[in-house]
């Protein structure tokens, strides 16, 4: 599927005109300002080195509207030829593991890792400070593993940074392909699939629109 990004470019140059543009949550970092798109040999090449063809909705964004920059928050991190490698590039972008992003993203729904790990240590059931210490430091050793395990984001393509450690990424490959979830692992929260308001998956482009059609409220004449 192609979408038709031609609106794009002169939206964003109109949100950058306006002088109270900066009232835009996150928009300090990318100023309303895309980077070139990529030519059709460099997403080739992209896509050759990960195995597989992104979601055709991100593609068509990467080559006719631009690579990265203006975006959900913080930005949308664009992916870079570095010593002949692609990679992504922002706060998190790193979370996308590259040579598994071709294998499935097994989930659907939302899911959290914490919720397998037992109870936290209880101070009532230590006879001592040291002990307790010892236990907690155990216990966050243990959800460090479980809740960091890079397993959760197989599959995942990072795209976007909202501050205190939590991001939105979208799903390149499984059952899910196409749709934007967030990682809330930061602040306990797990992943989950972010919905319309209908509760519909958020596609690319219903997540890019959505938030460019947001920008217009507080920069509004």
């Amino acid at each position: 599927m192609t979408v038709d990004w031609s609106d794009v470019p002169p939206r964003l140059a109109q949100l950058a005109a306006d002088p109270r543009a900066g009232e835009v949550f996150g928009a300090g970092s990318h100023g309303f300002v895309l980077e070139p798109p990529l030519s059709g040999a460099e997403l080739a090449e992209l896509e050759g080195q990960l195995r597989l063809e992104l979601p055709a909705e991100y593609r068509s964004f990467l080559v006719t509207a631009g690579r990265g920059g203006a975006g959900p928050a913080y930005g949308l991190f664009p992916p870079r030829r570095v010593d002949r490698r692609w990679q992504w590039e922002g706060d998190g972008a790193d979370l996308t593991d590259l040579d598994t992003l071709d294998q499935p993203f097994a989930h659907t729904e939302a899911f959290n890792p914490a919720d397998d790990l037992p109870p936290q240590p209880d101070e009532d059931d230590f006879d001592s400070p040291e002990a307790l210490e010892s236990a907690e430091d155990a216990y966050q050793e243990l959800y460090d593993s479980v809740v960091y395990d890079d397993a959760h984001s197989v599959g995942l393509l990072y795209l976007c940074h909202l501050g205190c450690a939590l991001r939105e990424a979208l799903v390149v490959s499984g059952p899910a392909r196409g749709q934007m979830w967030a990682d809330d692992s930061a602040d306990g929260g797990g992943f989950r699939p972010l919905r319309d308001e209908d509760g519909v998956p958020l596609d690319f482009a219903r997540w890019y629109r959505r938030w460019l059609d947001s920008c217009r409220t507080p920069v509004a004449g």
